[in-house]
């Protein structure tokens, strides 16, 4: 009869607990309606467009691929999803009874003036059975909010790990086409470095037939000396972001396919943006802080529970006997049932205390998901802003480039002609330069926004686009 009294307040404690948690409400989200720049609506979201769709350089996929499998921050965060699996699997425990098997001998002495027949006694027990530890009916809810809690504890992890995924993604991206701006300035400063030194080589030869003066023969030396510093400064920032891309990547690069120009990768320049309301289910980092806010919700019941009655079961069912070998046998068999009912009195403020501790963690939660909605929203804003902008900005320098290498045609024609002095020379070569490196850096400003808005809008996850894929725009060569 115990056996089946025992378990069916055990059910009933399962079956029967209510949660004392709030009912969860979705804050509303602080950002407006739209975006500050008009966009269309996204019939295929960024999250549907794998990034072995929109990244086209197979250097750079490959890139991606390996940071994927190496990247120890990405390994971390995968560590960090088994780690809170584990924590709710513990707590997950608590919320059904635990059944031991438990052999206990003992072996007593008493005093001869505690006995009758005034002589030393010594008693042997030994208990062999199954015994039910500490359980608690839920009546309230403590064990299932603790349960809830440490469920969205667990589920905030794995959204932890995709944001961490997207953003890993992202870092490689962008730390790779530093790498290609840095290698195509460097060329750039190579050639112009050559150029220079024969210009100055030419001078020098005018200086020694009295053809030219000192003072041009060293604003000629100047030039060239000052490509050469750009040329050493621009191998070093080089070398350095290759170095940043094998962090990324978590080991050396090699047997790579071949690196493709900036104006040739392909990247995917206009995604629809959508409506700011679509970041709260697409941005990894948003569900992960909602989950969060989840978990402080739940442990306000947690806390509340707290202030009623707990009960707890403790159970045995086995044999006993005063001997080892009569333990077995017929009629030994013994029992134990102890329920007990705790409740609170005083405590000192305690149980107060956590509750309202609970309360304030939840609030802090609301503030940094809605702070975390803000930020996805003005980063999206941000790179819609500039997504335009960085289209005229890279036509504009194009302009500028192709005017600059007709200045200094004209410029050389007419100093060679001796029309102009050599100053028309040296400042046009200057221009040349300076435009040659703004084209470039235009160039990577515009494909890292199109990476951010790709980034900001939660695309990254999948490798592949399981919708029908979009045609690519690609970047058109300037």
């Amino acid at each position: 009869m115990i056996k089946r009294l025992t378990i069916a307040m055990a059910a009933a404690g399962i079956v029967s607990g209510c949660s004392m948690a709030p009912t969860y409400q979705r804050p509303e989200a602080p950002i407006a309606g739209d975006y500050p720049v008009k966009t269309e609506k996204a019939t295929i979201p960024a999250t549907e467009i794998g990034w072995q769709d929109f990244f086209r350089d197979a250097r750079l996929k490959a890139l991606i691929a390996t940071a994927l499998e190496n990247n120890r921050d990405l390994r971390i965060a995968a560590l960090r999803i088994e780690e809170a699996r584990s924590l709710y699997d513990v707590q997950s425990a608590d919320r059904l009874p635990n059944l031991n098997a438990v052999a206990i001998g003992s072996r007593a002495g008493t005093p001869a003036d505690l006995t009758t027949i005034g002589t030393r006694t010594v008693s042997n027990r030994y208990d062999v059975g199954l015994r039910l530890a500490s359980f608690e009916l839920d009546f309230f809810g403590r064990v299932r909010s603790l349960n809830d809690a440490a469920l969205a504890s667990y589920l905030a992890t794995e959204e932890a790990q995709r944001s961490a995924q997207i953003s890993l993604i992202a870092e490689v991206a962008k730390a790779y086409l530093n790498e290609r701006a840095y290698g195509e300035q460097l060329e750039l400063a190579r050639r112009s470095y050559e150029a220079r030194k024969s210009s100055y080589q030419l001078a020098q030869k005018r200086f020694e037939v009295g053809a030219t003066s000192a003072l041009d023969l060293r604003q000629f030396e100047t030039l060239m000396d000052s490509a050469r510093v750009s040329m050493v400064t621009l191998a070093r920032q080089r070398a350095q972001a290759e170095n940043a891309l094998v962090l990324l990547t978590g080991k050396p690069m090699g047997n790579l396919p071949s690196a493709q120009p900036l104006s040739d990768q392909g990247v995917l320049m206009d995604i629809p943006a959508g409506l700011p309301s679509d970041l709260l289910e697409n941005r990894p980092d948003i569900r992960q802080y909602e989950q969060r806010l989840k978990a402080a919700n739940a442990n306000i019941g947690a806390a509340r529970a707290a202030f009623f009655p707990s009960i707890t079961l403790t159970a045995g069912r086995g044999t006993a006997s005063s001997t080892l070998s009569g333990l077995f046998n017929a009629g030994q068999g013994a029992w134990s049932f102890a329920p007990q009912l705790t409740l609170p009195i005083f405590d000192a403020g305690r149980n107060m205390a956590n509750l309202d501790l609970s309360e304030t963690r939840k609030n802090i939660a609301i503030a940094e998901y809605e702070k975390t909605i803000q930020t996805a929203f003005r980063e999206v804003a941000d790179t819609l802003v500039a997504r335009n902008l960085l289209n005229e900005q890279v036509d504009a320098q194009a302009a500028v480039l192709a005017a600059s290498r007709e200045r200094l045609k004209l410029s050389e024609a007419r100093y060679e002609n001796g029309i102009s002095s050599s100053l028309d020379v040296l400042d046009a070569q200057r221009e040349l330069f300076s435009a040659e490196q703004s084209l470039v850096q235009a160039r990577l400003l515009r494909l890292t926004n199109s990476i951010d808005l790709y980034r900001s809008l939660g695309g990254g996850l999948k490798a592949q686009s399981q919708a029908a894929k979009p045609a690519p725009q690609h970047e058109a060569k300037s």
